[in-house]
């Protein structure tokens, strides 16, 4: 059986941390940057929320069901998003991934690539997981096709299955890696992430 503890993830100058209160002012401008909280299919904190965001991700930590961090852009410092272990069933193995957003300006860079790798490559090779899923609201087709992107298999939809924070009812789209598909999975998101490390040293030479 798992055993999830909070500990520091770092690689290509991205580092995952512990999610703690002191994190809260830069998850509040990462959320800002494009104010992520308009797309109603979401769940990042508007202003004024972080404060109630961070209180149900500790719940979860304590429960045992999350596992939250917060990113950091380890060359500048600041904080560019979080991301989390969520739904967490130690018995069996599992975690799912979600609850992420980064700031607007940096979505199609190399830091969702990097995040999932270090996300993964813990789960797997660290903690030993034989499943991770990942799930997303039906109407949100931009996370469709990035995980999707990362070599997730679709596992199905479940209907009306979650509250929104609007109060509506999504349905959600499953996906899931399996411990034997993971070392192709690496591979592609390796390859993946040195694409994205050329590009932008072409684009700043």
């Amino acid at each position: 059986m798992i055993e999830l503890k909070p500990v520091v993830l770092e690689r290509s100058g991205i580092r995952l941390e512990p999610l703690a209160e002191e994190h809260l002012p830069g998850i509040e401008r990462a959320a800002a940057d494009g104010e992520l909280w308009n797309l109603w299919f979401t769940a990042v904190p508007g202003p004024g929320q972080a404060r109630r965001w961070f209180e149900h991700a500790m719940a979860g930590l304590q429960s045992g069901t999350m596992l939250p961090w917060a990113v950091r852009d380890a060359n500048t410092g600041e904080i560019v998003g979080s991301t989390r272990y969520h739904d967490i069933v130690a018995p069996i193995d599992r975690v799912e991934i979600g609850y992420t957003f980064y700031p607007q300006r940096r979505h199609r860079t190399a830091l969702n690539t990097t995040c999932k790798l270090l996300l993964l490559a813990h789960a797997f090779d660290t903690v030993g997981c034989a499943v991770v899923g990942l799930r997303t609201d039906n109407f949100n087709f931009k996370s469709q096709r990035a995980i999707e992107a990362l070599g997730a298999k679709k596992d199905g939809v479940l209907r009306h299955h979650q509250a929104r924070k609007d109060g509506s009812v999504r349905d959600s789209v499953m996906y899931s890696i399996l411990r034997s598909e993971w070392p192709d999975v690496k591979r592609h998101l390796e390859l993946r992430l040195a694409r994205h490390v050329a590009s932008a040293e072409k684009r700043s030479g």
